[in-house]
């Protein structure tokens, strides 16, 4: 057993990581939302910013989703007779629509409120916890998955994380 297995599954297909994902999303949606904005000299910098890193996030998303196909699914448990990505953005990048996601709640942070941050930084740690649980499945399912691992490094976003 590895140690990345031993974190709990949530549910047959891990549902329970789904609806923690929702809350840390939502959280920073909120915290955007109804904290304060950023101070005005800073403000429009910062907006560009989030432009561009929500801009990022979304193609980083759209490409692992695009990736998986009709694999595609909000569980972190793969489908059965699915078959392992390996080509597109999955050739840099294992977990491209958490890195997704995560760059486009920072973008949300960086255009909206400095509150946004919290939960932002929260959801960083979750995704790379849920990571590790559906990599554990992943390891389970998929026998060349150890080698891809080795071969793509980064988790979440190219060329950084």
């Amino acid at each position: 057993m590895t140690p990345e297995s031993r974190l709990p599954a949530l549910g047959r297909r891990g549902g329970g990581w789904v609806g923690l994902q929702v809350a840390f999303l939502g959280a920073a949606v909120a915290a955007g939302v109804f904290g304060i904005a950023w101070s005005t000299p800073a403000r429009y910098w910062l907006a560009a910013a989030g432009a561009l890193f929500a801009f990022a996030g979304a193609a980083l998303l759209l490409g692992g989703g695009i990736g998986l196909g009709r694999q595609l699914t909000p569980f972190p448990r793969p489908v059965a007779n699915g078959a392992l990505r390996q080509d597109g953005v999955y050739r840099m990048v294992r977990h491209p629509i958490y890195g997704g996601a995560l760059l486009l709640t920072l973008g949300w942070a960086l255009i909206s409120s400095p509150l946004a941050m919290l939960p932002l930084g929260f959801a960083a740690i979750f995704f790379d916890a849920k990571r590790r649980r559906e990599e554990a499945w992943l390891v389970e399912q998929y026998p060349g998955y150890t080698d891809y691992q080795l071969r793509v490094r980064r988790c979440f976003v190219p060329w950084i994380w």
